[in-house]
């Protein structure tokens, strides 16, 4: 059996501009982190070798790739030619919340399927593959950054450009400064999933041809310009004041990004001492993130106590095996 572990992130500032329609024209930057919550894949072989069995959200047990429902999957697998296994899928955070657990699972399944076969790839490799999977050959309606940020792990400043290749810096902040930064992000689940699709693609359509939305945009890739000078000199209360200021813009960009409960909560927070903060992912569910400085979390906690809070920390290592044992099930010589 072989198990990856992949782990969800979070964006701070600059997320719409990893869209094609923006860095093409523009260039984009984003500045996120990986945190300690994972989606873990596993495969090993199944007793029918010419048959599959795939537990996720729902159960296939087919004998064709092309019989296989999942898009993720069956792409992957065929591209690899993965067959006869038994794969599962388990995740800490549910699918649908701003964490980008579908570009995780694909970096998680190509990982996976390059490990099964005997391959190797770095990391940004990865996260390249699954953009080409997820953009090009599914249509996907996302950009770029939720792929490298699963793929490589860590604080990165993760730039698109015009030409479609990207970088990815790693931040290295003041242990101080790091720590603070890590303790004084909290994060509330709304209680809501959905599907980013939709939103997305409005998105995607204004920022071509909305001069506004697409001024908006602009001001959303200073802003992790801002952040990552702000990190780098320790000031991580900046971060509450970006994240803000980030939001605000971002509400503009499309209908449904934010909603009244939404705005009912996160102006309780601000009103109880939050910094600043913002919805995570495209937009009308998932999680809440804040900047609460220590004198204010608690009171911050008590005002939000209708929402479950969830605790994290950083992640520095990205998508991984965490087990590996490639025992065959069967004998295939007398």
């Amino acid at each position: 059996m072989i198990i990856t572990r992949t782990p969800f992130r979070i964006s701070f500032a600059g997320g719409g501009s990893d869209l094609k329609n923006y860095y093409e024209k523009f260039g984009g930057s984003v500045l996120s982190v990986s945190i300690n919550k994972y989606i873990y894949l596993s495969m090993h072989p199944y007793f029918d070798e010419n048959a599959y069995l795939l537990k996720y959200a729902k159960t296939e047990q087919v004998k064709s790739v092309d019989e296989i429902q999942h898009p993720i999957i069956k792409t992957v697998f065929k591209k690899y030619g993965i067959a006869g296994v038994d794969f599962n899928s388990s995740a800490d955070i549910p699918s649908g919340t701003g964490l980008a657990s579908s570009s995780a699972f694909t970096v998680g399944l190509i990982n996976l399927c390059n490990v099964y076969t005997d391959n190797y790839k770095n990391k940004e490799d990865l996260a390249k593959e699954a953009c080409e999977i997820e953009i090009e050959d599914l249509k996907e309606p996302i950009g770029k950054q939720d792929q490298y940020a699963c793929a490589c792990g860590g604080l990165n400043f993760i730039q698109f450009h015009k030409c479609g290749n990207v970088d990815v810096e790693k931040l290295y902040l003041p242990t101080d400064a790091y720590h603070v930064l890590e303790k004084n992000l909290l994060m509330f689940y709304t209680g809501k999933t959905r599907a980013a699709g939709s939103i997305l693609a409005e998105q995607k359509k204004n920022t071509t041809n909305d001069q506004a939305k697409i001024n908006n945009l602009h001001k959303m890739v200073q802003l992790s310009k801002d952040l990552k000078a702000e990190l780098l000199k320790g000031n991580t209360d900046a971060m509450g004041e970006i994240l803000h200021a980030g939001w605000m813009y971002k509400k503009e960009l499309a209908n449904g990004i934010s909603n009244p409960d939404i705005d009912y909560y996160y102006d309780l927070a601000m009103q109880n001492g939050a910094g600043g903060g913002k919805l995570l992912g495209a937009g009308g569910g998932g999680f809440l993130l804040f900047y609460v400085e220590e004198q204010h979390r608690t009171k911050v906690r008590r005002a939000l106590k209708d929402l479950k809070e969830i605790d994290f920390k950083f992640d520095n290592k990205g998508t991984n095996v965490i087990h590996y044992s490639k025992a065959k099930l069967y004998r295939s010589e007398l």
